[in-house]
């Protein structure tokens, strides 16, 4: 079985959507070609800025809403400090 993985996008307003997938270039494609989620559809292009691996999809749920829960200043940082 392949291990989950967390993503944060910006959109073209530059606002931040946070997700989960097993392949996050597929995801990417997807959310890009308007089939992705609902928040993005409206907000094209979107462009991969930050993904972390999170094992099984539990831990990557979990991850997810994480991070879904941190003040934008917070999610800015994390972006920040992970690998370019």
């Amino acid at each position: 079985m392949s291990e989950w993985h967390v993503y944060i996008v910006r959109c073209a307003d530059g606002t931040l959507y946070t997700g989960i997938a097993r392949d996050v270039g597929f995801r990417l494609a997807r959310h890009n070609a308007g089939k992705g989620a609902k928040y993005t559809r409206g907000r094209l292009p979107v462009q991969l800025i930050y993904q972390e691996s999170a094992g099984d999809r539990g831990s990557a749920l979990r991850r997810e809403l994480e991070i879904k829960r941190l003040p934008l200043i917070e999610k800015q940082r994390l972006v920040a400090a992970s690998p370019a």
